[in-house]
């Protein structure tokens, strides 16, 4: 029995508010048939609430691209998790290699929003993989291992049943390269055997690893039928509603 897949779009920096409640609408209609894998839409900050208002009553979830650490306070620009809660979202990106890559984002900073987001009532999709420059090194264990650990510092494996990680190859994101499902499962076994040496045998049994890079509907079924691939986050392919229907599709009849 395949674990719950899920599908998470991931919109990054598209989509003005009128064009995220067409989206998220289309999104909606084309899914209204998916009764077992879940759904989760991540829009910009400034579409959240006018999307939960499209997909407030439906099986979609809505979630955020990130989030800081702080409650409130004097820091011009950040968003907390009760503001995002507030929306109507559930769900929080945390980590993503853009955010390291451009805006100093670290395995200390991660692990701040991961216990933020906790608190808060917001599930976490953290996000880990490598570069290019670490895979031809051949040190892609070693540095997962690394950002999971710093990820999940000092925290229980009650709060770890809430928490989703996405390993998303650096090089295989936006480039239209994607790792071979046999790559992807290959790290996705390691990380399940490092969570489970983390917090035990349920844990990592149970945990929801998505993969992430260059996921379209050509190549979704090859990864989503991988034994320790439970889900996809989702880029390009997100930002069209019948590319990213098609891949929640093919995820619901491998269910």
């Amino acid at each position: 029995m395949k674990r719950q897949i899920v599908i998470a779009g991931n919109w990054k920096m598209h989509k003005t508010n009128s064009e995220a409640m067409q989206l998220a609408n289309q999104v909606r209609i084309k899914t209204m048939d998916i009764t077992k894998t879940q759904i989760v839409i991540c829009p910009p900050f400034t579409a959240l609430a006018p999307v939960y208002e499209v997909i407030g009553d439906s099986r979609i979830h809505l979630g955020a691209q990130n989030m800081f650490w702080e409650k409130e306070g004097a820091f011009t620009g950040e968003i907390s998790a009760g503001m995002i809660k507030s929306t109507g979202a559930d769900y929080v990106i945390i980590g993503h290699s853009e955010r390291r890559q451009y805006f100093g984002e670290s395995d200390e900073t991660v692990n701040k929003k991961v216990k933020a987001a906790l608190e808060n009532g917001l599930k976490p999709i953290v996000c880990v993989g490598e570069t290019l420059e670490e895979r031809e090194a051949n040190i892609t264990l070693k540095v997962v291992s690394r950002q999971i650990r710093g990820a999940f510092a000092d925290l229980s494996a009650e709060q770890m049943k809430k928490v989703i990680v996405a390993y998303e190859p650096v090089w295989a994101i936006g480039t239209g390269k994607t790792a071979t499902p046999e790559q992807a499962q290959q790290v996705h076994q390691e990380i399940r055997q490092l969570l489970t040496e983390m917090f035990g045998s349920e844990i990592g049994e149970k945990m929801v690893i998505q993969y992430g890079g260059s996921v379209k509907p050509a190549n979704a079924e090859s990864l989503l039928s991988q034994p320790d691939i439970d889900g996809a986050l989702v880029g390009g392919a997100c930002l069209k509603a019948d590319s990213f229907s098609e891949i929640i599709h093919i995820a619901e009849k491998l269910q």
